[in-house]
């Protein structure tokens, strides 16, 4: 199983983290992630912007990847969302294909085999499936009791992602979660956003967003937020303690990336898989584990 790396903006300069344990994850698992040089930003930031020049930076990594034989594996949402989206473009749409290998013939690249964009997590959901993580897992993380964020662009908008989880109402990160032998909450704000797309334009809202999904997981008694995205991870660990100063609250509610739990499922020593990086302690949590 080979994919080629799409780490996009955010995970190598904020989740250095998630990075690596994603690495190790894929190691244990038998996935080959390949790291290929040329890409670049995946054009999400540009996109209500100028949509076009957006597109144009999106394909020129999925030509990168069609050139290489390889499908891509992501790990950030909004980079999966924009390459998923704009690849079955590519696919379904002949005229579109057209102009975008015209375009992009200057660069001497072009979209030539269809390739397939999935999420690490979707990679380990169809591809490793279930019972083949189980099969790895040594350590049953059964002491834990957390909660999944799933976000929006992980299974949103739902015709580009061929109906693999219900966008409505997701149960394949509880699933992941469960797996582990950890317990998943389902907790009321399950499907809320965290507010990180608008925090550039209104941090008042944003943080108000990401306040009342923290008060809704503290509430369910969760030793931790289990994030698939950078930037979701941003609102709920890297804010969080701005969040506790604006709104006189106080969580210290762990956020870790899916990777990390896993990791620690597959008897992965916890220095290997970063969590000395993470913002919010997790000491306490992984005292639970003994």
């Amino acid at each position: 199983m080979k994919y080629a790396l799409f780490l996009g903006c955010t995970v190598p300069v904020r989740a250095q983290n998630y990075e690596l344990a994603v690495r190790k994850v894929a190691n244990i698992l038998g996935i080959e992630l390949v790291d290929i040089k040329d890409f670049a930003c995946c054009g999400f930031p540009i996109k209500s912007i100028d949509t076009e020049t957006s597109l144009l930076i999106g394909a020129r990594n999925l030509c990168i990847a069609s050139e290489n034989n390889l499908d891509i594996c992501t790990v950030c949402s909004a980079c999966t969302s924009t390459l998923t989206e704009l690849n079955y473009k590519l696919i379904t749409d002949t005229k579109f294909r057209h102009l975008v290998n015209t375009r992009l013939s200057k660069l001497g690249k072009s979209y030539t085999n269809e390739i397939k964009v999935r999420h690490f997590v979707r990679v380990l959901y169809e591809e490793i499936g279930l019972e083949g993580i189980k099969e790895k897992v040594s350590k049953e993380l059964t002491s834990l009791r957390v909660g999944a964020h799933y976000g929006c662009h992980y299974l949103k908008p739902s015709e580009i992602y061929e109906g693999f989880d219900n966008p409505e109402f997701p149960n394949s990160i509880d699933k992941l979660i469960e797996v582990t032998g950890a317990n998943f909450v389902d907790y009321n704000e399950k499907r809320l956003c965290c507010g990180g797309a608008i925090l550039g334009v209104d941090e008042r809202i944003s943080l108000t967003m990401a306040n009342r999904k923290l008060a809704s997981v503290s509430a369910a008694e969760c030793d931790a937020l289990i994030s698939i995205c950078p930037f979701c991870s941003v609102m709920y660990e890297d804010n969080q303690r701005k969040i506790e100063a604006t709104f006189n609250v106080s969580y210290n509610l762990p956020v870790i990336y899916y990777p990390q739990l896993l990791g620690l499922a597959l008897g992965i020593d916890q220095k290997e898989l970063g969590f000395r990086m993470n913002k919010v302690g997790v000491n306490e949590l992984l005292s639970k584990l003994g």
